[in-house]
């Protein structure tokens, strides 16, 4: 019998916990002295291979109990906060993170747990700073921010919605098209008028006359999707205002912009039902341009509609995506992947969703890296709204999804990046970005002292201390 052994001090004292279990208790089982009991569980005396079977046959426990339960994704989320730029100057091997969190499991735990809230609590002063900065009101009453946390909350997915929509997919198909379904089931007429008879309004519903009135200076993929969310409001009513009494939002903006919200998920799921657009997906491998193609949909609804596919057990790419104009504004944001966005504030201004306002119309990919070592892959393009004829206003926003790099070899622009061994560092925000050396900053990071620069001036914008 081995009388070296292993050390596994925590595992022996969790186990004994678990089994409720005073030291005394196991020491008369496994016949041997409390002391001896408390010396192993201090990693002062080895579990040899006698105590590790008498344990077995005492408790009945397999020896894959005593195995390394810290995990491999314990030990990788550790070297990732040790990787944060506040603690960049530890010195700390990698081989001496992973036998801290092998020898002491409890405190891994508790440094994780505590690093989780400190960033926490930076994005939520991040937020708080920027109200302040702005309007002096609270996050929680900010209609566009409590429909934000409600998509994001249930990663922009909704099963029952999907479920109805592709039912009424298949009704519209066999009425042969958006138009004469509502001519066939809801005695509507769809005309389309020239927008100074509009005066404003994309589409209008007439009861009166029994007609629904577009836009003809819409494109098409932008009148089917006037005519699905009309539809969304005639007949799934009821579901959304089910869904949307689940958020329990404070406000009567708030559910207000989230049945718009709900409305226009239900056109989107209609107009490119889920097992049909997931099926396409795979086959086109995210080719947003060739999916837009099959659906007759725009760029932004098919990129929009991609946010969505986390159905429980037919889940597709889980991304991040973002409308922004020229001057950083955000005006749509969804997620249902983990790409983290401050919730207030500019962007990162590395993102080249930033910078594809110089390439209208081109998509632009990019690698990119946080500053803790998350990978992540962006696709980037601008898109128009308006127009329709000459002089006709328009406005040019930027739109970007964003994926995990473990998910990046499933889209078809991941092939052969030439970025794929250098990602673009970039951070959340800049107040929360702690890369000391970019020269892109526009302010300083939450925490940091900056240093005068009387007798050093850095290329970087803020010279920060150590301290």
């Amino acid at each position: 019998m081995d009388k070296q052994g292993v050390y596994l001090g925590p595992r022996l004292r969790r186990l004994r916990r678990d089994l409720g279990l005073t030291q005394s208790n196991m020491a008369t089982d496994l016949a041997i002295s409390p002391s001896y009991i408390a010396l192993m569980e201090r990693n002062q005396r080895p579990v040899t291979a006698e105590i590790l079977l008498r344990l077995a046959k005492a408790y009945r426990v397999d020896f894959s109990d005593f195995g390394d339960h810290t995990g491999p994704d314990i030990i990788a989320r550790f070297h990732t906060v040790m990787r944060d730029p506040i603690l960049a100057d530890i010195d700390l091997n990698s081989l001496e993170i992973d036998d801290l969190v092998h020898s002491f499991p409890g405190f891994a735990e508790a440094m994780l747990r505590l690093h989780t809230a400190y960033k926490e609590e930076q994005l939520a002063l991040a937020d708080r700073s920027q109200r302040g900065a702005s309007d002096g009101t609270e996050t929680s009453s900010d209609p566009v921010a409590a429909v934000r946390t409600f998509l994001a909350a249930r990663r922009n997915c909704f099963p029952i919605l999907d479920v109805a929509a592709e039912r009424l997919a298949a009704k519209v198909s066999e009425a042969g098209g958006l138009v004469s379904y509502f001519h066939q089931r809801h005695d509507l007429r769809v005309r389309r008028m020239p927008s100074e008879v509009m005066t404003g309004s994309l589409r209008r519903l007439d009861w009166h006359r029994r007609e629904l009135l577009l836009d003809d200076a819409l494109d098409i993929a932008s009148q089917n999707f006037q005519l699905a969310q009309q539809l969304a409001y005639l007949e799934f009513d009821r579901d959304i205002v089910a869904a949307i009494h689940d958020g329990n939002f404070e406000t009567e903006n708030a559910s207000r912009l989230a049945h718009r919200a709900l409305a226009a998920y239900c056109a989107a799921a209609t107009i490119m039902p889920y097992a049909a657009f997931a099926k396409t997906v795979e086959a086109r491998q995210y080719d947003i341009e060739g999916i837009s193609r099959v659906f007759g949909t725009s760029f932004e609804q098919t990129a929009h509609r991609l946010t969505t596919l986390q159905k429980p057990g037919h889940e597709r790419v889980p991304f991040f995506f973002i409308r922004v104009d020229a001057a950083g504004n955000v005006s749509k944001r969804l997620n249902s992947g983990s790409f983290p966005f401050a919730r207030h504030g500019g962007g990162c201004p590395l993102w080249s969703v930033h910078q594809v306002f110089a390439t209208p119309r081109k998509i632009v990919t990019q690698w990119l890296e946080l500053p803790e070592g998350q990978r992540f892959f962006s696709i980037a393009r601008t898109v128009t709204f308006g127009g329709g004829g000459f002089g006709a206003p328009s406005v040019e926003r930027a739109v970007a999804l964003v994926c995990e790099a473990k998910h990046a070899e499933k889209l078809i622009y991941s092939r052969d990046h030439p970025q794929a061994s250098s990602p673009t560092p970039i951070g959340i925000a800049c107040r929360l970005c702690h890369r000391t050396d970019c020269t892109s900053r526009s302010e300083p990071p939450i925490g940091r002292q900056i240093l005068p620069d009387n007798y050093r001036r850095t290329e970087a914008p803020y010279g920060f201390s150590d301290a």
